[in-house]
């Protein structure tokens, strides 16, 4: 009887997270879709009739929303993952510059309106972790700083060694965080009401969390309205 009660249950939230995805995301996936089919459409019919310029612009929004979506899709399939307990974590030594390297390599390429530094202090740090998903750790982050950073604002991306850990910090100039949102935002789902314009579907820092802490490590984020919001990560040295 325990047992087919403890099955009922992770039936019942495994129902109740595809309802939340499903709930989530329907607003977030037709945007980009709508403006990936609406250019497309404005290529096929009248393309050659457009200057190099104009096609230029929509290749790169097509190219744009795209990665947008392959990102969500990345997300959406480590989060059912790990609430299904299927994600495998596959710990190796890594060299943090090499990681850092390969997430840049991800960002959106919109980041292009600001000014994006790394810096580490230190050479040849090392540290176990899973590297594709830390990668996608930083690229979440990068991404959330250039999304709610102006045009013209800063992002920096820091490496410090501690003594127990490696810290890996991604720093900006935006709108920042109220101190009753810094709680709330690491939960899945959650966006503050006065960026809901904002593409998202909220589980983008839970899944941060949720990544680092089954790494042994943790996240966290300081942050004051009007000056920008820096988070931290930190994971186990080798």
């Amino acid at each position: 009887i325990s047992r087919k009660r403890e099955e009922e249950a992770a039936m019942a939230r495994a129902e109740q997270l595809r309802s939340n995805l499903l709930r989530s995301i329907s607003h977030d996936l037709r945007t980009p879709l709508t403006s990936i089919s609406g250019n497309a459409g404005v290529l096929m019919s009248d393309g050659e009739n457009l200057s190099a310029e104009h096609r230029s612009r929509i290749y790169r929004d097509i190219y744009d929303d795209s990665m947008w979506l392959i990102n969500l899709v990345e997300n959406l399939l480590s989060i059912t993952r790990m609430e299904g307990q299927g994600v495998h974590l596959h710990m190796e030594t890594e060299l943090l510059e090499e990681v850092i390297d390969e997430a840049m390599r991800h960002i959106n390429r919109r980041h292009e309106h600001h000014t994006i530094r790394v810096n580490q202090v230190g050479d040849y740090i090392l540290a176990d972790m899973d590297a594709r998903l830390i990668i996608q750790v930083i690229t979440n982050l990068v991404d959330n700083a250039v999304k709610y950073t102006p045009a013209g604002g800063k992002i920096a991306v820091s490496v410090v060694l501690w003594e127990m850990y490696v810290e890996i910090k991604v720093t900006d100039t935006g709108k920042g965080i109220s101190e009753s949102n810094q709680a709330a935002i690491f939960r899945r789902f959650y966006r503050e009401e006065e960026v809901h314009e904002q593409q998202g579907v909220g589980i983008g820092l839970y899944l941060a969390r949720e990544i680092v802490t089954r790494q042994g490590g943790y996240i966290k984020v300081v942050s004051e309205p009007g000056k920008g919001s820096e988070f931290s990560i930190m994971l186990p040295t080798k």
